[in-house]
C-alpha cells in the first residue's frame, strides 16, 4: 500500500500532491489554512494535531467517525457541522487528497470547480 502520512504542518504547505486544487495558504494564529477565494477549505489543527475537512453533511461525517474512529473524530467546537478532524498518521497520501479535494468542492465558488472539471488531469 502507500505510504502513511506523517507530516509537520510546514511540508503540508508545500507538498504540490497534497494540494491539487487552486488555492491560497495562510498562517493564521494557531494553524495553517488553505483557502479559495473566499472561504477556508481544509487547514492543520494543532490540538489534535488533525487536517480539518469539509465533508457534504453532518450525517456523512457521523458515519466516517463511526466506521473509522482511529481516522476520523470532532471535537464539541464543530458540533452542528459537516467537519471533520482526520489523523495525518492515519491516511495515505490518496486518501489524503481525496479529502482534500472533496473538501475544496464543496467549499470552492461553483465556477471555480466546473473549470476543474473541464481541464485536463
Amino acid at each position: 500500500g502507500q505510504p502513511r502520512l506523517v507530516l509537520h504542518p510546514s511540508r503540508l504547505s508545500r507538498d504540490r500532491q497534497l494540494a491539487p486544487v487552486p488555492h491560497g495558504s495562510t498562517d493564521s494564529p494557531g494553524f495553517l489554512s488553505w483557502r479559495t477565494p473566499q472561504r477556508m477549505f481544509i487547514w492543520i489543527r494543532e490540538d489534535p494535531e488533525a487536517l480539518v475537512v469539509w465533508v457534504e453533511s453532518v450525517e456523512d461525517k457521523q458515519a466516517l467517525i463511526e466506521s473509522e474512529p482511529a481516522t476520523f473524530s470532532t471535537t464539541a467546537h464543530y458540533d452542528g457541522q459537516a467537519i471533520v478532524l482526520v489523523d495525518l498518521g492515519a491516511v495515505d497520501v490518496a486518501e489524503a487528497t481525496e479529502l482534500i479535494i472533496e473538501s475544496w468542492r464543496l467549499r470552492a465558488p461553483k465556477r471555480a470547480v466546473k473549470d476543474r472539471d473541464a481541464s485536463p488531469p
